[in-house]
């Protein structure tokens, strides 16, 4: 028999297939409509831009794991999983490249300006009206906020542009790259400063008004990580205001209800998160949180607790 999962979010079809061929899912919605489901579900799978509520872990008795797509768990109450005995798994690793290629992506997207020169060209503009110059990407001065996995996989590939890199984050790593154990002296040294820290409440809003006045009207912000991590509203002022010269997103605090103060500007770069939007990443995560779920009710291990 297939054990019940409860599922909380949506995953691409071919993933869905995956998780209905091993597992039977069940909604919250179908719990909340059959109570006899609560003692039934063992694990609960979900993605890391959703949130798992702790009311609702606190109404399933026989719950042993959550096992989330994705390297993120702050949507998930992990204290109350630990002081539960529930295990916590995520899928790190696996999406590294995917995160790292579009960070890239994005700092050419936005330097060079890059969706704009598209609609210019759509627009049969080209020939008509002078295309401004962009900025290289060369030469610049990256900071990174947080260098764990993803992190190190973006500054790798941001070498072969000749760029000087510089980190901030708890503990110097003893890298090649040169620490920076202030904030703000990193951001007033960087011509770009890219978020890859992890989300949390001790991350909550560490990109916020004195950072962005540190980075300056020449610089740009680029977010791959967590909403959380920077306060919008002093963001959206600084993008406004010409503090500074522009940011790119793929996260923000409420997703996928964004301010919609984003949409009327045009120095800003807006993804739905699709970070690990790849084929072959979201195929990868899927098999290492199924390989979680099937390890644990096995034998009660996992590969990669959080």
């Amino acid at each position: 028999m297939k054990e019940h999962l409860l599922q909380i979010g949506e995953f691409p079809p071919f993933v869905q297939a995956m998780i209905d061929e091993r597992y039977q899912c069940h909604h919250r919605s179908d719990i909340e409509r059959d109570e006899g489901l609560r003692i039934r579900v063992r694990g609960i799978i979900t993605r890391s831009n959703y949130e798992v509520p702790a009311d609702l872990v606190r109404t399933l008795p026989h719950l042993g794991i959550i096992a989330t797509c994705g390297v993120g768990y702050d949507g998930i109450p992990v204290e109350l999983a630990r002081d539960l005995g529930i295990r916590v798994t995520n899928t790190p690793d696996v999406l590294n490249s995917a995160v790292a290629e579009l960070a890239i992506g994005m700092m050419l997207s936005l330097l060079r300006r890059l969706p704009a020169a598209d609609r210019y060209v759509r627009a049969g503009r080209w020939g008509a009206v002078q295309w401004p110059l962009g900025e290289s990407l060369a030469g610049k001065r990256v900071g990174m906020v947080g260098l764990g996995r993803i992190g190190k996989e973006i500054a790798a590939r941001l070498e072969g542009f000749d760029v000087r890199l510089a980190y901030h984050g708890r503990t110097d790593q003893g890298l090649r790259y040169r620490f920076q154990p202030d904030i703000l002296a990193l951001a007033n040294d960087s011509d770009i400063l890219v978020v890859t820290a992890p989300g949390g409440p001790a991350t909550r809003h560490l990109i916020g008004r004195e950072v962005l006045r540190a980075l300056g009207p020449d610089a740009y912000l680029v977010n791959i990580a967590r909403g959380s991590l920077v306060d919008e509203d002093s963001l959206l002022e600084a993008l406004a205001g010409g503090i500074i010269a522009g940011a790119a997103l793929d996260v923000y605090e409420n997703e996928p209800r964004i301010d919609q103060r984003f949409l009327e500007l045009e120095n800003v770069l807006l993804l739905p998160h699709i970070g690990s939007a790849t084929h072959q990443t979201r195929h990868a995560m899927a098999i290492l949180a199924l390989d979680n779920l099937e390890h644990f009710f096995r034998d009660g291990s996992v590969l990669t607790p959080v």
